[in-house]
């Protein structure tokens, strides 16, 4: 058996406990979080499996859940704890793409990884070879860490700051769609109590980018629908930019469109005509094109095929009334309709009026659920729910005279129905077929006039894919009186300036605040103790923390902090630490950032996307904004257009 027990075969310590996964992380289940976060993940790992490593320096815990669909499907969370000095880079790249590079260095992270059955296996093998070649402490340590492929992994850092690395979901071979693993992952991080978490949004379906797709169709990315939001962008896109650009792409007329395209792309007018035949309201704009079509596919069986608009009623073999009975009932209510003249009618007000030829109301009541969408003779009966009113209504729309044959005469009710009828597949390749056309490969025709905005938007949408979740923030407590006569208080450190520290290393030298917990006879000595032990168990820059005074409290050490620190009140504390000059500015996340960065596009610093140096000054860009595709290697010889010129105009030798 190998050192991590990943198919949680041996008898578990709490009588092989199973969760329920789609409630694990809820308040109360396993554990009330009542504490900050580095407490909260304490109490959770408390109700896991100690895995046995092959590194001493590595804890890691397991949890079995359980997650009922058509049959239920066994699922492992592990937890791993990985200390600063087992990492092997030190310094956080997903801090510092997002914006939090000032933060400083914490003593631990958390990775939370649901594994897949593939990345089980290669784990297994790795520790078996590590094992067998008497090896297991140097590499089998962080090879669950490296494979990729896990079905969700994310990582927190001690003081609650987070990253959600990556979600696979069905296509990708999991047993869990991405829903469901993004609702997972919203309840960890709403439990446990992080502070803020980023992600960087790669998200893909059936190759198009969601961040695209759905900031047309919804004004958000897919991750929107749990609360994440525009973070940083790369290439120097801000967030002003970027609400412009989703503004922009999706009040882009479709008849605009129709004008351009139509005449040398035959095919868009006629997928724009068979969505908007198919909506309920006027489809004006692209975003309005494809919100309706995002929303019908939610609404869509898997089926291969089926009539969005179907005919009739067919009663099922457990139906307690005949297939007579029902379509005398369905010609009923569309006569009732009829009366209506065509508009809107609440349900009440069909039953009313069916119930003075039917009398038999469960049959009414079966029928006006099942009417909806659904062509009946040559007439189409539509529902919808008032926005206003919240009540059902229905509507009948003759459907005879709209939609002629290429004779001439109107089409038959056969006809109406094949016209309607539309499959999820047929569906998925309308989407990508517009996405294509309009969205990415763009021809020459739509380079100039209001057109060319549909490029910069597309590509400014892109951009902006680092997304940050606020989930407590940095106050995620109230500071109030505790149980049991205790004090909690938020306290921050800010270091003592050195000598070789310039002012922008100062600045950086304030951590969020913490919670400090004391009892309400403490003093302000005890106070401070309390602060250091916090700090430096939290941050390995602060390992050797000596909290000198409190800046913004005029108090002596004998004081006691009860009565003196009103309700609301944050302290800071300055200290200083044994570190001095440069070694002071490796406690940061960004590290000493050696290198400049100077790039056509305004940015400063890495944005995490490709980057090229000039050999002669040495300044970092873009590769794609010195127009070097990603599809090409990176010259062995690369020149800047400032030092290209600066070469040109050198005198020439004699």
């Amino acid at each position: 058996m190998s050192h991590l027990d990943l198919i949680g075969s041996r008898k578990r310590k709490r009588g092989e406990r199973v969760f329920r996964f789609k409630s694990f992380g809820e308040p109360g289940y396993p554990v009330e979080f009542i504490g900050p976060f580095r407490e909260n993940v304490k109490a959770l790992l408390e109700f896991g499996q100690l895995e046995t490593n092959s590194s001493r320096e590595i804890s890691s815990w397991s949890f079995q859940l359980e997650f009922h669909r058509h049959h239920p499907v066994q699922i492992l969370l592990f937890v791993v704890e990985e200390p600063v000095e087992a990492s092997l880079n030190r310094h956080c790249n997903h801090c510092q793409y997002v914006g939090w590079g000032h933060h400083m260095i914490c003593n631990k992270k958390y990775h939370f990884l649901l594994p897949t059955k593939d990345t089980v296996a290669a784990y297994l093998n790795c520790e078996g070879n590590s094992n067998n070649n008497r090896a297991g402490s140097a590499n089998g340590k962080s090879n669950l860490l490296e494979l990729q492929g896990h079905i969700m992994h994310g990582v927190f850092h001690s003081n609650g700051y987070g990253h959600l690395l990556s979600v696979n979901g069905v296509e990708m071979g999991s047993d869990l769609a991405g829903h469901h693993i993004m609702e997972f992952w919203d309840r960890l991080c709403t439990g446990l109590r992080a502070r803020k978490v980023s992600l960087n949004d790669n998200s893909q379906k059936g190759g198009m980018e969601l961040r695209l797709l759905h900031g047309l169709g919804y004004g958000e990315p897919w991750f929107g629908r749990w609360g994440y939001d525009f973070g940083r962008g790369t290439f120097c896109v801000t967030r002003s930019m970027y609400q412009k650009a989703i503004e922009a792409i999706q009040g882009m007329p479709l008849y605009l469109l129709i004008h351009h395209l139509g005449t040398s792309n035959h095919q868009i007018p006629i997928i724009f005509s068979r969505y908007q035949a198919l909506s309920d309201h006027s489809l004006v704009t692209l975003g309005d094109l494809f919100n309706f079509m995002l929303e019908l596919k939610s609404r869509l069986p898997t089926e291969n095929s089926i009539d969005t608009y179907n005919s009739g009623i067919t009663a099922e073999t457990t139906c307690r009334w005949s297939p007579k009975r029902v379509e005398m009932a369905t010609r009923v209510i569309v006569e009732a309709l009829k009366r209506a003249e065509f508009r809107w009618v609440s349900r009440q007000e069909v039953r009313d009026a069916a119930r003075a030829y039917i009398g038999d109301t469960g049959l009414l009541d079966f029928v006006l659920k099942s009417l909806g969408n659904h062509i009946v003779g040559n007439y189409l009966v539509r529902r919808s729910l008032n926005p206003v009113t919240k009540v059902l209504e229905y509507c009948l729309e003759d459907i005879s005279n709209v939609l002629p044959n290429q004779e001439g005469s109107f089409m038959t009710s056969q006809r109406v129905k094949e016209r309607y009828k539309i499959s999820s597949l047929q569906l998925m390749k309308d989407i990508f077929y517009l996405y294509k056309c309009i969205l990415k490969d763009q021809k020459p025709a739509l380079g100039a006039g209001i057109f060319s905005a549909i490029s910069v938007a597309s590509r400014i949408i892109l951009d902006s894919k680092y997304l940050i979740k606020e989930y407590s923030g940095d106050l995620p407590f109230k500071v109030e009186l505790g149980f049991e006569g205790k004090l909690n208080i938020y306290c921050t450190v800010l270091l003592r300036s050195n000598e070789d520290v310039q002012d922008e290393g100062t600045e950086k030298a304030m951590p969020p605040y913490e919670c400090v917990t004391l009892k309400n006879i403490a003093t302000i000595d005890e106070l401070k103790q309390e602060v250091q032990r916090n700090f430096r168990e939290m941050y390995w820059g602060l390992r050797s923390l000596v909290v000198e005074s409190v800046l913004n409290l005029n108090a002596n050490g004998t004081d006691l902090v009860f009565g003196l620190v009103e309700v609301g009140r944050k302290l800071v504390f300055q200290g200083s630490t044994k570190e001095q000059g440069i070694m002071n500015r490796q406690i940061y996340e960004c590290g000493l950032n050696s290198h400049v960065v100077d790039c056509p596009c305004g940015a400063k610093d890495e944005d995490g996307e490709r980057m090229v140096s000039c050999d002669i000054c040495e300044v970092w860009q873009h590769t794609r904004c010195v127009r070097i595709p990603n599809t090409v290697e990176i010259p062995h010889i690369f020149l800047c257009n400032r030092c290209e010129q600066e070469i040109v105009l050198l005198p020439s030798l004699p």
